[in-house]
């Protein structure tokens, strides 16, 4: 059974910082995927937030760019995501997602098959 369980979540002031991890269990080549950070805000559609296939390739949010950076640790079955600076703005739940496709220039929810439950995060002062 593929299971994704992210951690990390929390409140930070604006200007504060976070990192969420992901650890992916029950299926084996965890290296050969693609896997991805997703974000939803009250009210608001599912988003891309970053990206990173099985070469290490990195693909972000205009949004985020600078501020968040994406990685990944394949002996530990464990994706990270840092982020900075953060703002308001970046208040939402935090999903990461597997899949299987690169597109060249975006990060598409189709293309990604197995998703975690989400960890929140919360910038407010």
């Amino acid at each position: 059974q593929v299971r994704l369980v992210e951690s990390g979540g929390g409140s930070v002031q604006p200007g504060g910082s976070l990192t969420l991890s992901c650890v992916g269990s029950g299926y084996p080549s965890y290296e050969v995927y693609i896997l991805a950070w997703f974000r939803q805000a009250p009210g608001k559609e599912r988003e891309a937030v970053a990206g990173i296939n099985n070469g290490n390739s990195k693909r972000y949010a205009d949004s985020v760019k600078g501020r968040f950076t994406i990685s990944r640790d394949n002996a530990k079955n464990t994706l990270y995501l840092h982020m900075h600076n953060l703002k308001p703005e970046d208040t939402g739940m935090y999903y990461c997602a597997r899949g299987g496709s690169w597109r060249p220039t975006s990060l598409t929810e189709a293309d990604f098959d197995y998703w975690g439950q989400g960890t929140q995060v919360t910038v407010s002062s």
